[in-house]
């Protein structure tokens, strides 16, 4: 029974990528849904508005104003759009993260950060090519006062108004994004699981706080530029001619720069960390749970 323990991690040649793109699966539904209304109200304190009842001085001062004038359905508008997209999009995720990884070597003894930080940084170029049309339309349906209430109106109207592109503007940031913000997760994930289970058996607890602690850093360091992505991703809401005309990531960042200075790039950044860490504490908590539960022996 021991001996089962310790070796949960070495799945068979034949079940290995089935297992683990299941597990990536179930993990990232888990993630995206329970931490969801966090994550609106980083969406909505991250958008540049001149509506004073859309300003949040707070996390808590934005649930209650949400709550009082719009309801606190408000906080879940969009979540099926994450939960449609988030199960595929995790599945290629953690599926390229282990084949990737096993094939540079990160399965070997000793921190393999070079083998793991490629593994990470692979991953998420494939998974947020699925994951980002998903995405506009979850936003598009955070915004204050959006007129969207289904996920499907959502996407026919964004298309129909603005054409495909609008679904992919926001894929080069979301990369500049996604590939540090992965590749140092996974490291520092990878290192401190090593470093708090030497033995490798399953522990639950090692997974949450090794999955907590990266997903803390990699969230601040990568806020600045989830700005960026925000505007990107809801130009099409805004009322703003220099927002809505926004074409990438330069144009971004000098608006933000030229109307808040420093502190626009760390617009969001409570929530957003609020949301990271207990979400990439369930993510991994969920990941190495369903990766032992469902391997084939």
């Amino acid at each position: 029974m021991a001996q089962e323990e310790i070796d949960y991690e070495s799945l068979p040649p034949n079940a290995g990528l089935s297992v683990n793109m299941l597990a990536g699966a179930l993990a990232g539904i888990s993630e995206h849904a329970v931490m969801y209304p966090v994550d609106s109200i980083k969406t909505r304190m991250q958008v540049f508005t001149t509506s004073p009842v859309a300003v949040y001085s707070g996390v808590g001062n934005a649930v209650t104003r949400i709550s009082s004038t719009e309801g606190v359905r408000a906080l879940w508008r969009g979540v099926w759009s994450v939960i449609l997209g988030a199960g595929p999009a995790h599945a290629v995720h953690f599926g390229t993260l282990e084949a990737v990884k096993e094939l540079l070597g990160g399965n070997e003894a000793g921190n393999q950060w070079v083998a793991t930080s490629i593994a990470g940084a692979s991953a998420t170029t494939a998974a947020d090519a699925l994951m980002n049309p998903f995405d506009v339309i979850k936003q598009r349906m955070q915004v204050h006062k959006s007129e969207f209430r289904s996920v499907f109106t959502c996407a026919r109207t964004v298309y129909q108004t603005e054409g495909l592109g609008a679904f992919y503007v926001s894929y080069p940031t979301t990369l500049a994004i996604s590939i540090p913000f992965n590749a140092i997760q996974y490291t520092i994930y990878e290192h401190l699981k090593r470093m708090i289970n030497p033995t490798h058996e399953y522990s639950p607890s090692s997974h949450m706080i090794s999955g907590a602690g990266a997903g803390a850093v990699a969230a601040a360091v990568t806020t600045p530029l989830d700005v960026a992505k925000t505007m990107l991703q809801t130009r099409g809401t805004s009322h703003d001619p220099e927002i809505r005309n926004v074409r990438g990531m330069s144009d971004a960042f000098r608006i933000i720069w030229n109307r808040d200075g420093f502190r626009g790039f760390s617009r969001g950044l409570t929530p957003r960390v609020l949301t990271t860490v207990p979400s990439s504490a369930l993510c991994w908590l969920s990941y190495e749970f369903f990766k032992a539960a469902i391997r084939t022996d």
